[in-house]
């Protein structure tokens, strides 16, 4: 492989987006309002009408096409709504996966009937003109008294003079005071900043009731969906994990302790045949079997330990790594710095059979000279690195270690990252839930 760096797994999604700043923050809020309201009167004029015609009209079938079309309506709209949200959010939202038309003309004209998502909008443009009108209402107001009071100074001069014509009432009459320019601009100019000052948060604070709304409406039922996708993907994701480790556990069984005992079988057999006609031959052949013996319980011993480690489970993750970097065929170089409390049983067999995989390829594959595992947990973090000095170039294959670590992870939120340009070094970096 001569990608640099390979992600074979992820598990929160894109990246959120550098946060903006605060001035463009009040501009996207601004015109998320100002933009709103028309369309949030518009919504409502095609949507509710077009609910009432197609329910009045049922009884003659033409109102399924009227329904349908206003349907279709309000789709349109909550799809300008839902491309406002993730600017004013601050965060990416998921988009619902509508129903596809198919099969016959009219199968395909009550489709938009039979979608709960298209319901949603309808019910989101019905309900959102109070949202949108409090949302145009703030924004202006603000915008029009921060403009006003801060700007006063330019056209005081244009406004008739209320101390020389009585018919004229201004603000510091009406609180009682004298009114002269100076203290008209003075006044204004305190009422504009003071507007000004809470201009951005009014403003966000509209903004952000009229998104949420939105998102309420428009988005769960994607954001559901999503969540029970990735919950099946994980699911999927640990059955082909558990699938590979189970085939690779029977090839090497077969290939291992299953040839030594049907060659101990063999042993025994022709050892009793000799016990009678030569029991020399008989004793040596039964020391064989004894060696073949030993050597096929130690062979399980080791196929075990890729099961279920008794360590892991008695003492923790951290003994279990030191025992399976001592069993190394390369030389480890182990730096575990892990909390006093134990961490969930999933989250240590994880990292367990990560090292243990890693270290497993290093030896099989890698012709590296020395390996460093270093495991962390940092928040509510796992990382697990390990990195060998060996020629590199690792790929992934359907079936293979690498691939089903990359499953096993993805099955607990994990990411599985894989650093091997060829010439080395490798570098595998695992990230999972603490907890």
């Amino acid at each position: 492989m001569t990608a640099d760096t390979l992600v074979l797994a992820t598990a929160g999604g894109p990246l959120p987006s550098p946060r903006p700043n605060r001035l463009r923050q009040l501009g996207v809020d601004t015109g998320y309002a100002l933009a709103g309201f028309p369309a949030g009167v518009a919504a409502f004029v095609v949507v509710v009408p077009g609910l009432a015609a197609g329910a009045g009209l049922l009884v003659v079938w033409v109102g399924v096409a009227v329904l349908a079309a206003t349907l279709l309506a309000a789709r349109g709209f909550a799809t300008a709504e839902r491309a406002w949200l993730p600017a004013v959010l601050g965060e990416a939202v998921p988009r619902p996966v509508y129903r596809r038309a198919e099969g016959r003309p009219v199968r395909r004209l009550v489709t938009p009937l039979r979608d709960p998502q298209s319901w949603l909008d309808a019910l989101h443009a019905v309900l959102r003109l109070p949202f949108v009108i409090l949302s145009f209402t703030v924004t202006v107001t603000f915008w029009a008294v921060a403009l006003g009071g801060l700007t006063y100074w330019t056209w005081d001069w244009a406004l008739p003079d209320a101390s020389r014509d009585p018919g004229n009432t201004d603000l510091l009459e009406v609180l009682g005071f004298e009114s002269t320019a100076f203290r008209r601009i003075a006044l204004y100019a305190l009422i504009g900043l003071v507007f000004a000052l809470l201009l951005p948060f009014a403003v966000r604070a509209v903004a952000l009731l009229q998104a949420g709304f939105g998102r309420l409406l428009l988005t769960s039922r994607a954001a559901t969906q999503a969540e029970i996708g990735r919950l099946a993907g994980g699911r999927d994701a640990a059955v082909a994990a558990e699938a590979v480790a189970l085939r690779r556990l029977e090839r090497d069984i077969h290939d291992g302790p299953q040839q030594r005992l049907v060659r101990l079988g063999m042993d025994l057999a022709r050892a009793q045949r000799q016990l009678d006609r030569d029991p020399d031959a008989a004793r040596e052949t039964l020391g064989e079997a004894a060696g073949l013996a030993r050597e096929t319980l130690e062979e399980l011993r080791a196929l075990s330990r890729g099961i279920a480690p008794p360590v892991l489970a008695d003492r923790g993750l951290a003994a279990a790594l030191a025992a399976l970097a001592a069993r190394s065929a390369v030389p480890v170089d182990l730096a575990v710095d892990l909390p006093t409390e134990r961490l969930a049983p999933v989250t240590e067999n994880t990292a367990y059979f990560v090292v243990s995989e890693a270290l497993a390829n290093v030896a099989k594959h890698s012709g590296a000279t020395t390996c460093r595992v270093q495991v962390t947990c940092t928040g509510t973090r796992l990382r697990v690195v390990v990195e060998d000095d060996g020629a590199g170039g690792a790929v992934t294959a359907p079936g293979h270690g690498l691939a089903g670590l990359a499953d096993r992870l993805q099955a607990v939120d994990g990411v599985l990252v894989v650093d091997s340009p060829r010439g080395g070094p490798t570098r595998l970096t695992g990230d999972l839930p603490c907890a």
